[in-house]
C-alpha cells in the first residue's frame, strides 16, 4: 500500500468531490494521505478532515508564507493538537525566498520556533523550502537535529540530501521526479539509498507526467513509485514496500493508525 505523506485535500479545488476522491484510494492502492497545514485555517481544517475521513491524517504548522500569524495563541493550539491520535507531524514549515511574503528574519524566527515546538511535542517536522537551500540546511543543522520528518518536494542537489539523511530525515518525491526538466531530483533519487525516500503528492499542486498540469491527488503516486522504480532499476513493488515502511519511520503516529 502507499502512503501519500504530504497533501492539500482541504484546498478549494476539491470542494465539490473530495468524497469521491478518497474513496478511489483503494483501488490506487493507496491507504492513507497525511493532509498537510499551511496557513492557520489550514491547520484547522487538516484536523477537521482527519476526523471525518479514516483515510487522512494530519500536519499542523505554518508555512513561511503565513508565519506572520503565528502567535502564542496559534502555539497553545498546536501543543493541544498534539494529543490527538491523528496528528503526526508539525508542518509544514520552513523557508520560502520566492515570493519573499515575508521578511527572511521573520521566516527563519518563525521556523525556529516550530521545530523547538516539535522537540517540545516529540513530533517530526513537514519542511517546506523555496529558493532557500542554503540557509534551510543551517536553520535544520542548528535547530532540527533529532527531529526526523520529511524534506517536502526536495529541489537540492545530492550534496544536501546526503546532509538531510545523514540528520534523519526523508525525502519527499513527487510528480517532479517523472518530469522532463527533473534532472535534478531524478540524480538524488539515483544517488539516495531507497530508505531515504517517501512518496508525496503535494496534492492539488505539481501532477505527474502524463497529467502535468491538471489537479493532482494521490491516486496518481503509482506514476510516482513507478519512476522512482525504473531510475533505480528495481520493482515497483519494491519502492512501494519500502517507501510506505520509510513513512512510518518518518511519521510514528502512523503506527499507532
Amino acid at each position: 500500500m502507499i502512503i501519500d505523506t504530504h497533501a492539500h485535500y482541504d484546498e478549494d479545488r476539491f470542494a465539490e468531490d473530495l468524497p469521491e476522491i478518497l474513496a478511489g484510494f483503494p483501488a490506487a492502492g493507496v491507504q492513507w494521505a497525511v493532509n498537510v497545514g499551511a496557513s492557520w485555517q489550514g491547520c484547522l481544517d487538516s484536523v477537521r478532515l482527519a476526523h471525518e475521513y479514516d483515510c487522512l491524517y494530519a500536519a499542523v504548522g505554518l508555512h513561511p508564507d503565513d508565519i506572520a500569524d503565528l502567535t502564542e495563541d496559534h502555539i497553545a493550539w498546536m501543543r493541544e493538537a498534539a494529543n490527538d491520535p491523528k496528528v503526526v507531524a508539525i508542518g509544514e514549515i520552513g523557508l520560502d525566498y520566492h515570493w519573499m511574503v515575508r521578511p527572511k528574519e521573520e521566516q527563519a524566527a518563525g521556523f525556529i520556533r516550530q521545530m523547538d515546538l516539535a522537540r517540545e511535542l516529540k513530533l517530526p517536522i513537514n519542511v517546506h523550502c523555496r529558493d532557500a537551500a542554503e540557509d534551510l540546511l543551517t536553520l535544520v543543522t542548528e535547530h532540527g537535529q533529532g527531529l526526523g520528518g520529511i524534506i517536502h518536494c526536495f529541489a537540492g542537489g545530492v550534496d544536501h540530501a546526503k546532509k538531510y539523511v545523514s540528520m534523519g530525515y526523508h525525502l519527499g518525491i513527487g510528480g517532479v521526479v517523472t518530469f522532463k526538466n527533473g534532472r535534478r531530483l531524478k540524480e538524488v533519487v539515483a544517488a539516495m539509498p531507497l530508505s531515504a525516500l517517501v512518496l508525496e503528492t503535494d496534492s492539488p499542486y505539481l501532477a505527474p507526467e502524463p497529467h502535468r498540469g491538471t489537479r493532482n491527488d494521490s491516486r496518481n503516486l503509482p506514476l510516482v513509485a513507478a519512476a522512482i522504480a525504473e531510475i533505480k532499476g528495481i520493482s515497483v513493488e519494491e519502492v512501494v514496500e519500502a517507501t510506505y515502511q520509510n513513512a512510518l519511520t518518518a511519521y510514528p503516529k502512523l503506527s499507532i493508525g
